[in-house]
């Protein structure tokens, strides 16, 4: 296993609210804890965060996710200011400073702007500071008003982007599910959980299922979207159980937890 130095996180709105859509902040404490502790044991860590439109919809007293692109655009905006709230709370509680970090797919797709983000995230880990990214939806359509990812348009996506654009050596990402199974373990019970894909084959995406609960838009297949595009730059991704922010600890050690991309080989000889 190669040594972990720069880490990138993302988590999952599942994971970060009740099915109320209000904040759980039990997950939320939990999972800032490890970063920080990780991050004082000398890792650079990256933390790509979902649940604005969940999170600002309850808070607003809306009735499970709006359906009209104003009202969620709205939600989003009233959502992200509380979380950034409450993270900026816990990232001090743990002597850990933190930025935020909003994107469209603008700001990736043209190299001016995709370049002095390189740079601003370059600073900001060297500074010490966790960036804490989201996808700008208040001003971006592209998941929240088709359904449908592009470039960005969902956080899966969007963590792997954020992982090329950090140089991360691991990319994990947070959810509802163990990992990927053979089958869907809801439905068979003789699913088993892959711990290691080398390359996505045809077979591996069919695995792949529908999109989520209301609170969230992703599933398998943002996954293993996410998951060409982290490997297809030389970094390994991780799926695991959100439920569980310790475990943390031992996937960046390279311990068989969830399901583990293998990045390919890069020019140069980086993995």
């Amino acid at each position: 296993m190669k040594t972990i130095k720069r880490l990138v996180v993302k988590v999952g709105t599942s994971t970060l609210t009740h099915s109320s859509g209000s904040l759980n902040l039990r997950n939320m404490e939990q999972l800032v804890r490890v970063l920080a502790d990780l991050k004082g044991g000398g890792l650079q860590v990256v933390l790509v965060t979902s649940g604005a439109i969940a999170v600002g919809a309850a808070h607003l007293g809306l009735a499970g996710r709006p359906e009209e692109l104003r009202i969620k655009q709205a939600a989003a905006a009233v959502g992200q200011c509380r979380m950034m709230h409450i993270y900026d709370k816990l990232f001090s509680e743990y002597n850990s400073k933190m930025a935020q970090i909003l994107l469209t797919r603008d700001d990736v797709l043209d190299d001016s702007r995709a370049r002095h983000l390189e740079g601003t995230f370059s600073a900001l880990l060297e500074l010490g500071v966790v960036p804490v990214v989201n996808e700008n939806d208040s001003v971006s359509s592209a998941e929240i008003e088709t359904g449908q990812h592009k470039v960005l348009g969902d956080n899966d996506t969007l963590s792997a982007v954020v992982a090329g654009l950090c140089h991360a050596d691991l990319l994990v990402l947070l959810s509802d599910i163990d990992g990927l199974y053979s089958a869907d373990p809801r439905e068979n019970p003789q699913a088993r959980l892959l711990h290691h894909v080398e390359e996505l084959t045809p077979k591996i995406l069919e695995m792949a299922g529908g999109a989520g609960t209301w609170r969230g838009t992703g599933g398998m297949a943002t996954k293993l979207s996410a998951a060409r595009e982290a490997m297809g730059a030389g970094i390994d991704m991780v799926i695991t159980n959100g439920a569980r922010p310790e475990e943390l600890y031992k996937i960046v050690e390279g311990a068989e937890i969830g399901t583990r991309f293998h990045g390919a080989p890069q020019k140069g000889g980086r993995k």
